[in-house]
């Protein structure tokens, strides 16, 4: 099945192959989440602008990670997680980022939070809109190194996210999953969550994360740094 619309922008579980994390690796991302005195390496971001049109996006100078996830999925709280400082504002309103806002991530790469899907409290004019504005961006940016696909770690894979994971694949983007929440579920109860969320994504790049702690944030970071930042800004 080819998407080539995100029409769940507007508003099945579908599985293919497994591919799992190796059992030693995922003690490790394991380990990271339980030690409660680990904090992660708070990074350098700063609020640089939000656009909607091509034309008022920044300079494509650097390479960009996009942020995509429901409303409620913890997207702003992800962002503040990894950063010296909050940046980014938590609305007690699912669905209020009607944006995209850029980040610079001190002067390597920058991080684009884009507007929350599966929120009722729109327009149908607003929603296509949405969906224009992120379809031209995910397109047609040169500089988009991969995409963060964050879910709160209690929910399952629903058919948008499986939309958007063959749509990602479809247009050539790489993709990662970030479940957020973490520490709301026992580890072995996290061990489940990540091994489905590997089989139902067809994926094996699935992080486990906790903004309240900052646990896990810094393996994302790390992951996304040197396996989309770095070969982007050889090429």
């Amino acid at each position: 099945m080819r998407v080539s619309r995100l029409e769940f922008w507007k508003v099945d579980n579908l599985s293919g192959g497994i591919v799992l994390a190796s059992e030693a690796s995922f003690r490790a991302c394991l380990t990271s989440l339980q030690s409660l005195d680990c904090g992660s390496m708070a990074l350098e971001i700063q609020y640089l602008k939000s656009a909607v049109l091509p034309k008022d996006f920044p300079k494509a100078d650097r390479p960009e990670v996009a942020l995509a996830g429901r409303s409620n999925s913890g997207k702003s709280s992800f962002l503040n997680a990894i950063s010296k400082k909050p940046v980014a504002h938590i609305s007690q309103e699912p669905g209020k980022t009607r944006l995209l806002n850029f980040y610079d991530v001190g002067k390597s790469y920058r991080l684009v939070d884009m507007p929350g899907y599966g929120f009722a409290k729109r327009s149908i004019d607003e929603m296509e809109s949405w969906t224009r504005m992120i379809e031209s961006y995910l397109e047609e940016r040169p500089n988009l190194a991969g995409l963060v696909l964050l879910i709160d770690i209690k929910r399952e894979w629903t058919r948008d996210e499986y939309l958007l994971a063959e749509y990602l694949r479809d247009n050539d983007i790489p993709f990662c999953l970030v479940l957020t929440k973490a520490d709301k579920l026992k580890p072995k109860e996290i061990k489940t969550a990540v091994e489905n969320m590997q089989q139902e994504a067809r994926l094996m790049d699935v992080f486990p994360v906790s903004n309240v702690r900052r646990l896990g944030t810094e393996d994302v970071e790390d992951f996304l740094f040197k396996n989309w930042v770095q070969p982007h800004k050889s090429k």
